[in-house]
């Protein structure tokens, strides 16, 4: 059998990455469940359950928030751990290996949790969980960005993270069933599902044997022939259909990329001593390439995404529901229809975040978030004032932390996760994305133990203020991160060449370049810059 190539060989790679995308969707969305579980808060310590009717069933009570809250943030541990380690390993051995030894840490992480008799096992399995999530999350983005063109990079990520949510919706659903079996006190109620994680895992790691490494890899360790073919089967034309990918001659358009990726490589080279961890973060040895700028970048758009507000509107909806009239089922199904308002919106993300660019996603997400959560907190405030009105300020509160979820679904949960991918150079790709990771694990960690804090002291003005923070982030993005939609990664060189940090002065100098590049046909034009 011939081997794939074209658009088909790129829908594979989409639906194998996906796979690992709906993992960690799923292993997120799955302590909430757990959480709720009565066997597991009475094995864990965490507090007790009450039988509140056959239409409720029994209810948890939880009476050590802090002790509930360390084992789920603790997980953010693991993965700031593990992507440190993948970008590492995945610059040294490559993609595919390094997703593979990811896959192994998640299935040893699951199986510790799901069969965990008290709160220590429990904690040590999270970890382990938690460090095989963050090599996945480190590399499957990058091996997804280096294949795919520069015109779909992002639409190829974006669709990926709807699998992320789908992971997050077949996780709540899931539990929620579960809740149903016996009188709901059962152990299976909570082991089940942590198992379950197991198999969209077990699939991804079998199918990675048949996928192609990333060329941009190949070439940067000097597998040039296997690099070389790699791209003429992701740019060939796709025989099913006659298409192709770009307007040309496929081979040579591989070939042209292919050199690109080779020169732009010999200059990155001459930086090598900024390959550490360390180099990078202060900007050692990388020159005008100015990695540190970079790093930066790709933290605090990790860490804003989550003051943005998404950790609080998954805590506190919940409550909002309840507080509105519903009741525990009702609740839980509100919940539930919102994770599927979310995956849905994530579709919105795949036509958008090429065709509006990253910057004027963020921009016009950020709009549409703030409004909503200010509405939503101020809606709240009217229901706890006027209770005899639940129904109309409840059902407004609720309405608008649908609103932000689907807003936020379509902007702000892809849009981070693309940009590290693109912005580093092949060099060090995997460990610049890693560095988006450990920012987007210290938001999390930081979140998960705050929430509970922020909502028992100043209850709904939380939402107000992660709504101020939406508003604050416009500045900052139009200030200092540059438009990557439409730019090659090989581009990415030139664009953060600049010695100044301002998106006004970096675009300047990126044109600048690009003449004196278009001028000299090669990239001799500008090798005295890099």
């Amino acid at each position: 059998m011939a081997p794939l190539s074209g658009k088909k060989l790129i829908y594979w790679i989409n639906a194998i990455a996906s796979l690992a995308i709906f993992f960690f969707g799923y292993d997120q969305g799955m302590m909430g469940g757990v959480n709720t579980s009565p066997d597991y808060v009475r094995v864990m310590k965490l507090g007790f359950s009450t039988y509140q009717g056959p239409s409720e069933g029994y209810v948890v009570t939880i009476t050590e928030p802090t002790r509930q809250g360390g084992i789920v943030s603790i997980y953010y541990l693991g993965t700031l751990l593990g992507c440190l380690m993948g970008g590492v390993i995945g610059d040294r051995i490559g993609r595919l290996k390094t997703m593979l030894i990811g896959g192994v840490w998640v299935m040893i992480g699951a199986a510790l949790q799901c069969s965990a008799q008290n709160i220590a096992w429990m904690l040590c399995a999270r970890i382990i969980n938690g460090i095989g999530t963050g090599h996945l999350n480190a590399i499957v983005p990058v091996w997804s960005a280096e294949v795919a063109t520069h015109t779909s990079r992002g639409a190829f990520i974006a669709l990926e993270f709807t699998l992320n949510i789908f992971g997050v919706v077949v996780a709540y659903w899931l539990e929620f069933g579960l809740g149903f079996v016996g009188d709901g006190r059962s152990q299976v109620r909570w082991r089940f599902p942590i198992a379950f994680q197991i198999v969209p895992v077990v699939v991804f790691m079998i199918a990675l044997s048949w996928m192609p490494e990333s060329p941009r890899w190949l070439i940067k360790v000097g597998r040039l022939t296997e690099a070389k073919d790699v791209l003429q089967r992701l740019r060939a034309e796709d025989e099913a259909s006659g298409a192709k990918q770009e307007t040309g001659n496929p081979r040579t358009i591989a070939d042209s990329e292919f050199d690109s990726i080779v020169e732009v490589l010999k200059l990155e080279k001459k930086h090598s001593k900024m390959n550490g961890y360390w180099n990078m973060f202060w900007g050692i040895g990388s020159g005008d390439l100015h990695i540190a700028r970079r790093v930066q970048l790709s933290i605090w758009l990790q860490i804003i995404q989550e003051w943005v507000g998404i950790a609080a509107i998954t805590v506190y909806a919940p409550t909002i529901f309840a507080e509105a009239g519903y009741s525990a089922r009702k609740s839980q199904w509100l919940s539930g229809l919102n994770t599927i308002t979310y995956m849905i919106s994530t579709l919105f993300a795949v036509v958008t975040i090429d065709r509006w660019g990253r910057r004027v996603g963020l921009w016009r997400g950020s709009v549409g978030q703030g409004i909503a959560l200010i509405l939503a907190g101020a809606f709240a405030r009217l229901l706890k004032d006027n209770p005899e009105k639940a129904v109309e300020f409840g059902g407004a509160a609720a309405f608008f932390i649908f609103l932000y979820t689907a807003v936020f679904g379509a902007t702000w949960l892809t849009i981070p996760w693309v940009y590290p991918t693109e912005t580093f150079p092949l060099e060090v790709r995997a460990k610049g994305n890693a560095w988006g990771v450990f920012g987007w694990s210290i938001g999390n960690g930081w979140l998960t133990l705050l929430n509970p804090v922020m909502f028992n002291r100043i209850g709904e003005n939380t939402l107000h203020i992660f709504g101020a923070i939406n508003f604050l982030s416009i500045p900052m993005v139009w200030a200092f991160y540059p438009e990557t939609a439409n730019r090659t990664l090989e581009e990415m060189d030139l664009l953060f060449a600049s010695k100044s940090p301002w998106v006004w002065d970096e675009e300047r100098h990126f044109r600048k370049l690009k003449a004196e590049l278009a001028a000299s046909k090669s990239m001799d034009g500008v090798e005295k810059i890099l």
